[in-house]
């Protein structure tokens, strides 16, 4: 029988040890091995940075973000309004982002986390401005809300009355109930 000292070795002092541990450190061999992967894309102009750039380059082509032509203040908006707006947008960008560029973001979870960053940063950036417009349409719809402005806040009794009727219906076809029986356990 052959032995492998070095490998038996190993072998003894990872089956004798925790694994909370161990789990910790394949974690840990796990993330170098991410960052060494990501360092090595950025090293080779395929990383994070060159993919911002290139959307950098891209959106200075097109004008759209050169902030001289500002008509509106941005500052007017609270930084809650925006943040929400950063957020949506940040759903936007990941789905619209390529899923099949594994030289770019890297493979597996790593590579969704960097995606996710990315979503993340280019959202934040494009809410910084006047974004898309949904900050400022929910902050101005809060502020005709606290005037007492806001279009369709109230609603008569026919509606209401309709809106009940279309519930109760609802109701009785999802229970599968009908008048005579909520007759019945009404009466009762």
């Amino acid at each position: 029988m052959a032995i492998s000292p070095p490998s038996d070795l190993v072998l003894d002092v990872v089956k004798a040890a925790d694994p909370l541990e161990v789990q910790a450190a394949q974690d840990k061999l796990k993330a170098n091995q991410a960052a060494f992967a990501a360092n090595s894309l950025a090293e080779a102009g395929k990383g994070f940075t060159s993919a911002v750039d290139i959307l950098d380059r891209a959106v200075g082509k097109t004008g759209l973000s050169d902030g001289k032509n500002r008509t509106t203040k941005t500052e007017e908006v609270p930084e809650t309004y925006r943040k929400f707006e950063a957020m949506v947008l940040q759903n936007f960008i990941k789905n619209m982002l390529p899923s099949d560029s594994e030289e770019v973001y890297g493979k597996g979870a790593t590579g969704d986390i960097w995606k996710g960053m990315m979503a993340e940063q280019l959202g934040n950036e494009i809410s910084k401005g006047d974004g898309i417009g949904i900050a400022k349409q929910l902050y101005q719809d809060a502020l005709k809300k606290q005037e007492g402005k806001v279009a369709n806040a109230s609603t008569d009794q026919d509606d209401r009355n309709m809106a009940m009727s279309m519930i109760d219906e609802f109701q009785r076809k999802t229970f599968g109930t009908t008048t005579a029986d909520n007759k019945s356990a009404n009466d009762a």
